[in-house]
């Protein structure tokens, strides 16, 4: 059992992520993929990614168990988490005594590879070993599936936001599912250990996981930025189009508006991406991505933020109003 305890303050510094975290979504795909339960949620899922995953898996495997302690250094809560590749580079920027500590806590549960030995000294071979194994892994097992992970993961945001509003905190923190029970000033949550996370006024992000299963979680560090990771509701048979073309010009209105790669750049933009990350989503070299954002950008439904050398795409408010518009005609249809 996980008790997560509140302060009166902690109940007003509850709030929901914004969008996905793919350093969790790796995290918990890869040790979903070690299970063999959840055959209805991730089984077409499991039976298409094995024969495509590079090595990559081999690497990430011995890191994250499917039970067990896994080490806080691979989903970090802090340094520059605007694109992937932000987030990787903080992820192999941790300081080497906690490397050392927590790839050491690691080992007293289970067996590692000897290169695991290279990582937790900071070797810059094994990190960009490392480094290079999310990358692939991202590439391979999450970008094909991104547009259906993004869009539940919206819908659960949509969700929280809405018991947040109709029924305040409380009814926020009950609403994460039958693992999960508010008992006042405590939050039980169904857990394979014993823990107790003590807010202390820090309050609580709560993070939907499309790959978390089948219980939430968190970091094992109670000293770390509190966030609970929780599964959310998947769609029957939302792994079958993996793989499939993107929608062909015409498939709906905004296609029809835009033109089906700038309705899909601009869906993409919705909480923000990098020009790799586009190119990489929607299978279009980066000259196309950038040509596209510059119309997008010219017709006022985009801007692009550039920060340590890096240019980031964010949909406008003008954007956002004309994705929520589709999205309620494809509601009503």
């Amino acid at each position: 059992m996980l008790r997560i305890h509140f302060t009166p303050e902690d109940l007003t510094r509850v709030r929901v992520a914004p969008g996905p975290d793919v350093l969790w979504e790796i995290t918990n795909s890869v040790q979903t993929l070690q299970r063999t339960d959840g055959e209805r949620v991730f089984g077409a899922w499991r039976r298409w990614v094995r024969p495509r995953l590079p090595e990559s898996r081999l690497l990430l495997s011995p890191l994250l168990p499917p039970r067990g302690y896994s080490p806080d250094f691979l989903t970090p809560t802090s340094g520059d988490r605007t694109t992937f590749r932000a987030a990787v580079d903080t992820l192999l920027g941790t300081p080497r005594p906690r490397l050392r500590a927590e790839l050491t806590r690691l080992a007293g549960t289970r067996r590692l590879p000897g290169w695991a030995a290279a990582l937790a000294e900071g070797d810059p071979d094994a990190l960009a070993r490392l480094g290079k194994a999310l990358h692939a892994y991202q590439a391979e097992a999450l970008v094909p599936h991104w547009r259906q992970v993004r869009a539940a993961l919206e819908a659960d945001r949509a969700l929280r936001t809405r018991h947040l509003m109709d029924g305040g905190t409380e009814a926020l923190l009950t609403g994460l599912g039958p693992d999960v029970h508010w008992r006042p000033p405590v939050l039980e949550v169904t857990y394979p250990v014993h823990q107790h996370l003590r807010l202390n006024g820090r309050g609580l992000v709560l993070q939907p996981s499309f790959f978390c299963w089948p219980t939430p979680t968190t970091l094992a560090d109670g000293e770390l930025p509190p966030v609970l990771v929780h599964p959310i509701h998947h769609s029957a048979g939302w792994a079958d189009t993996a793989g499939a073309p993107a929608p062909t010009p015409g498939r709906s209105p905004l296609g029809r508006l835009l033109g089906q790669t700038r309705a899909d750049l601009l869906r993409a933009a919705r909480t923000g991406c990098s020009t790799v990350e586009a190119a990489r989503m929607l299978q279009v070299t980066h000259p196309a991505v950038s040509q596209h954002m510059n119309v997008l950008r010219a017709a006022g439904l985009t801007t692009t933020v550039r920060t340590a050398g890096r240019a980031l795409h964010v949909a406008t408010a003008e954007g956002r109003a004309l994705l929520a518009t589709e999205d309620r005609r494809a509601e009503r249809a």
